[in-house]
């Protein structure tokens, strides 16, 4: 009877403990889904304004790009028909290409003189739009973005302006502007159902919503002034903002007119100040969201509840005698693992100890000892710091023992014992703290890791390096002394100044002209060449200024003028001079002397190939010495660790991890210096040759780049050394720059011989490049091919067009070569 009451008393308890316990299941569930809902909702609102900010955005740099266009600069100068057909086209262009709803020029009057939409019934030709901020701004020299309904066209859009930069002008000449639909941004958000978002202006306009009918109402009651000021910017239409009924809670709650409830949390929009963006969602579909699954769990475990009642009453006793028993194996496996790790302890080959909070030993390993050259009885209660150099100890007092003290935990910690016999052991050191029962922090457990040897290849290493980069150091100052050597030579070379009419009659000549074809300005002036020059040198000077007068620009022609030491070389640059209507009066000339020049290029020409050819051979010295001997080294280290890693992945899993990730990093030094050696000088160029060297160098740069690249040659057999370093540099020059700037899925390299020439060939598929625009930095690559080929007695050359792609080619012609 008694029995039979306690286990009355037991099934009642467990059935209001089940009972609890689903009660604050429940709650519990309920409050983790509400947080998640939350952290949900952040997430999704973080995201939408991050895709809303870039959609608003995307057309701000097309907006840059069309405001250096030159046919918009010249529509804006003067509006021909010619020039306003070309900046129609570009904005069709420009239209089609973006996706955009319209794009359109607008002169500095506010006025717009061309439209993509110019043949629309709605078109912006002739319209005033100086009203609106995106034109002020642009006009005053500020690239803007703005969001409003159309003034013409009464269709939502964003508009991005930029100012067109005029030549010799501060003030814009006008401004591009590109305006995207809201429409189609409003597509590319996906919502569900129980989502609903919606985009509210600096004064809480609704501008972009999920549901239609919150557009163009207020997030809440405007007042007077804010109406007023609204409907005068024409910003949304002409209203009226009536409130959308929303109410906005402080706990991220929110009611609507209906009555339902949602959890909402708002971003602001970048680039677009005191936008917002809202997101709600849905608070009866969260509930929904969790109560459906509880209800199908909840029968379940009522019914496994009831059962596992009854079972367990009945055999409680039973499973009280099996707990004992198991806790008492459970004790003596204690004991056990407790005897195991001191074996491991004092048995494992790595340096571990432990020590108080007041920094002295209490337990070293074996290893430890035997590392050091210490007796246990010597060391322990000693301070651990009595065993570091000085600048250890004062690191590990300092700094190291006070923060391990409060935080309870250090890694890589660098530490340099002291041996016994005064040898110096450089470690990383790792520890754990060992706590009471209240937390408090008792002991240390502590690793170290010997070092020593990486660190002397890592010191070796860098000493490498250094002396690499001295050296490279020293052949370019060498390189900038020889250019400003020739710099100062060229810098007052006398040059020949004049200026002619269109009809070839000097009109003023400088003094080096009076001395070089004698008499002065007042006879000179007036004549033509034909009337003081020889035939022959005054033929040249008239088909020249013929042809600046046909092409209409500056044009560069060599002379050759007698002087009483015999004939001078004399570079003239001519040019057009036009008068303010645009047209051509005349003909500008200078001409330099550039005999010394000549004679200066070959000097430099032969100088360069004796540069080149001297860092061709320290290249292969120093790519031989990395390969060697610091290679060699690398790979002894190696191996060494993974000795390491193998004696010790049973016992010491932990060292055995860290000498498995030292493999790694030797690994990669290796292959770093593997790979310098190679971008030195690649030994497969002296030791088979060029077709092998350039087979081998397409192959790496398509695994490197992804770029897929074919090599073809054909009839070649051998080149002497000179040309075939000049050939592999420039196919290396010329692959180099498409992976950086060509934009190329596809690349060529043809090398043939025939008819005792040799030409080789690289031609891609990328973007290309204008040549009237690269600018003297971007070309030294470009020019430093020309001056290989030169030397070599051959020409390098590059073609390319924007949108077609790039071809290098190098041609030389053959003598006894092949």
């Amino acid at each position: 009877m008694r029995l039979r009451l306690i286990l009355l008393v037991i099934s009642l308890i467990a059935v209001m403990s089940a009972s609890i316990g689903g009660a604050l299941y429940y709650r519990s569930l309920k409050q983790t889904a509400v947080k998640e809902a939350e952290q949900r909702s952040i997430d999704r609102v973080e995201t939408i304004q991050r895709n809303l900010s870039f959609f608003l955005s995307e057309n701000i740099r097309p907006a840059r790009a069309m405001a250096g266009i030159e046919a918009f600069k010249m529509a804006l100068d003067r509006q021909t028909e010619r020039r306003m057909q070309a900046a129609n086209a570009m904005l069709d262009h420009f239209r089609t290409a973006l996706g955009v709803e319209v794009c359109y020029l607008i002169d500095r009057s506010g006025n717009t003189i061309a439209s993509s939409n110019r043949d629309d019934p709605d078109s912006f030709v002739g319209e005033n739009f100086h009203f609106r901020p995106y034109v002020r701004l642009a006009l005053a020299g500020r690239a803007a973005t703005y969001l409003a309904v159309g003034a013409t066209s009464g269709r939502r859009g964003v508009y991005s302006s930029h100012p067109v930069p005029v030549k010799d002008q501060t003030d814009p000449g006008g401004i591009v502007v590109i305006k995207a639909s809201i429409e189609r941004i409003e597509n590319q958000f996906h919502l569900e159902r129980s989502e609903r978002m919606l985009v509210a202006s600096p004064r809480g306009i609704v501008f972009i919503s999920s549901r239609e009918e919150w557009r163009y109402g207020a997030l809440s009651r405007l007042s007077e002034a804010d109406a007023d000021y609204i409907t005068a910017s024409k910003q949304f239409a002409s209203g009226p903002w009536q409130p959308i009924g929303l109410a906005f809670n402080a706990d991220n709650r929110a009611v609507d007119g209906n009555g339902n409830r949602y959890l909402y949390h708002r971003r602001e929009l970048e680039n677009f100040p005191g936008w917002h963006v809202v997101y709600l969602q849905d608070l009866d579909a969260i509930s929904k969201q969790m109560s459906q699954p509880l209800i199908h769990i909840t029968k379940e475990i009522i019914f496994a509840l009831c059962f596992l009642v009854g079972v367990g009453v009945a055999f409680l006793y039973g499973k009280a005698n099996i707990e004992i028993r198991r806790r008492e194996e459970a004790e003596s496996a204690l004991r056990a693992s407790e005897e195991r790790y001191r074996s491991i302890y004092h048995n494992a080959p790595a340096m571990l100890h432990s020590v108080n909070t007041e920094g002295r030993l209490v337990r070293v390993s074996d290893h430890w000892l035997h590392m050091l050259g210490y007796e246990r009885e010597a060391v322990i209660g000693l301070k651990l710091s009595d065993f570091l150099s000085r600048k250890s100890a004062r690191h590990m007092e300092e700094t190291v023992m006070p923060q391990f003290l409060k935080t309870g935990s250090c890694h890589d910690v660098p530490y340099r014992y002291v041996r016994k016999n005064q040898d110096v052991v450089d470690t990383l050191l790792s520890a754990v703290a060992e706590r009471d029962a209240a937390g408090r922090i008792i002991r240390s457990l502590a690793v170290s890791v010997d070092v020593t040897d990486r660190r002397r290849a890592e010191e070796d290493l860098k000493e490498a390096k250094e002396a690499l980069s001295r050296y490279s150091r020293e052949l370019e100052r060498q390189v900038r002394v020889r250019t400003k050597e020739i710099a100062s030579i060229l810098k007052y070379t006398p040059d020949v100044v004049y200026i002619k009419d269109a009809q070839g009659r000097y009109l003023t000549v400088n003094r080096r002209f009076e001395e070089l074809f004698g008499g002065g300005v007042e006879d000179i002036r007036g004549k033509t060449a034909d009337q003081f020059m020889k035939p022959v040198l005054a033929r040249q000077f008239q088909e020249s200024d013929a042809r600046v007068l046909s092409e209409k620009r500056e044009v560069r022609v060599e002379n050759q003028i007698p002087h009483p030491d015999g004939l001078h070389t004399y570079l003239s640059v001519k040019f057009p001079i036009w008068d303010d209507g645009g047209r051509i009066t005349g003909v500008g000339g200078i001409s330099t002397d550039i005999t010394a020049v000549k004679k200066a290029q070959e000097q430099l020409r032969r100088l360069s190939g004796s540069i080149m050819a001297d860092q061709e051979q320290e290249r292969r010295a120093i790519a031989r010495e990395l390969h060697d001997e610091l290679g060699q080294m690398l790979t002894a280290l190696r191996m060494e660790a993974v000795w390491i890693r193998n004696r010790l992945k049973d016992s010491d899993p932990g060292v055995a991890t860290r000498a498995s990730d030292l493999c790694g990093l030797i690994d990669k030094t290796i292959g770093d210096v593997r790979s310098i050696a190679i971008r030195l000088r690649p030994g497969i160029l002296d030791d088979l040759g060029l077709v092998d060297a350039l087979e081998w160098y397409t192959d790496d740069f398509e695994k490197r780049t992804g770029i897929t690249c074919i090599f073809e040659h054909r009839n070649v057999a051998s080149v002497d050394a000179a040309v075939a370093t000049t050939a592999y540099r420039i196919v290396q020059e010329a692959l180099t720059n498409v992976a950086r700037h060509a934009d190329a899925r596809n690349v060529d390299v043809v090398l043939k011989a025939d008819d005792g020439r040799l030409d080789l060939t690289v031609t891609d598929d990328g973007c290309g490049f204008d040549f009237d625009a690269i600018s003297e930095g971007d070309g030294l690559g470009l020019a430093g091919m020309r001056e290989r080929a030169a030397l070599v007695g051959g020409r390098a050359a590059v073609r390319s067009m924007p949108g077609e792609g790039v071809q290098v080619l190098f041609e030389l012609t053959l003598s006894r070569e092949l």
